[in-house]
């Protein structure tokens, strides 16, 4: 899949890399971009985990340096595409592209629907990730989020 993400979104992205934050963070502006590629039509999502997925897939290839998922954690073939992902955002790791195959899988989400965009989806499939996460994680992510907050208000 070979959709360009835009400049405003890698510059957003870059300018969270220069604030320090974490790699998570910055490929957030990808997800976030998909998010508003699916709200103005541009095409669909099976599910809002597959919208996430299509974000974190072009963080991954624009240089974001956002390691595949840890083992267990997602299947198999999921982890392998991400590794090929990281692969080619690498400096070195940039490839032929297919130009059939882009505009198949594009043609191929058009036909998917709109609604893994909406905020009660976006809601649902949060509340859903956060429960799967231990009181130890959670925990830590606060004091992290609390560290970061103070650092910013310092700039």
């Amino acid at each position: 899949m070979n959709f360009m993400p835009e400049r405003q979104t890698f510059e957003r992205a870059r300018e969270d890399e220069r604030e320090g934050k974490s790699p998570s963070t910055q490929a957030g502006e990808f997800v976030r971009e998909e998010f508003h590629h699916i709200r103005e039509g541009k095409h669909g999502a099976r599910s809002t985990g597959r919208a996430i997925a299509i974000g974190l897939s072009k963080a991954r290839r624009a240089v974001v340096k956002l390691p595949p998922p840890r083992r267990g954690r997602v299947s198999l073939k999921i982890r392998r595409q991400a590794e090929r992902d990281y692969e080619r955002g690498q400096p070195d790791g940039h490839g032929y592209i297919s130009g059939r195959r882009s505009r198949a899988t594009l043609a191929a989400l058009r036909h998917e629907g709109r609604q893994a965009a909406s905020t009660c989806a976006i809601a649902r499939q949060t509340r859903a990730t956060a429960r799967t996460r231990t009181a130890s994680e959670r925990s830590a992510g606060a004091r992290k989020a609390a560290r970061t907050r103070k650092s910013a208000k310092n700039l």
